[in-house]
């Protein structure tokens, strides 16, 4: 009877160690996402003019996002409110794609839903910025 209690801690360790083991995965893979994220948005920040360390700082960055694309910085403020920031977080990235003369597909499809790829294209490609005017 003792040996039944046994092996059932032995599964617990076991599952414990495959869900640390799991998350520790996880979070290093979103880390891998992340830095890759920000190395194409440094380079997109570059290319308009801007500093490229301007993408690591919270809400900075937003806030030089929308002078990248013309866009007035009060709209900062619409990224706090809830279901808007969606909407405006679209208009921001299809304004980003009118600026490197990409097409509002390009926007929606790369810039929001797929960044990480929207922005290394963006950021490395032969793209240049036309500025603001261009959206």
């Amino acid at each position: 009877m003792t040996l039944i209690p046994a092996l059932l801690l032995q599964n617990d360790n076991i599952a414990t160690g495959g869900a640390i083991l799991g998350g520790t995965m996880m979070m290093i893979v979103w880390l891998v996402i992340l830095v890759v994220l920000i190395i194409g948005l440094w380079k997109v920040f570059e290319k308009a003019g801007q500093p490229g360390w301007a993408c690591i700082v919270p809400i900075y960055n937003v806030y030089i996002l929308l002078k990248i694309v013309g866009k007035p910085g009060w709209w900062l403020v619409l990224y706090f409110i809830p279901f808007v920031n969606f909407v405006v977080a679209i208009i921001v990235a299809i304004s980003l794609a009118k600026a490197f003369g990409r097409s509002p597909a390009f926007g929606v499809f790369l810039l929001f839903f797929l960044s990480m790829i929207g922005y290394l294209i963006l950021g490395f490609g032969n793209d240049r910025y036309l500025g603001p005017q261009a959206t």
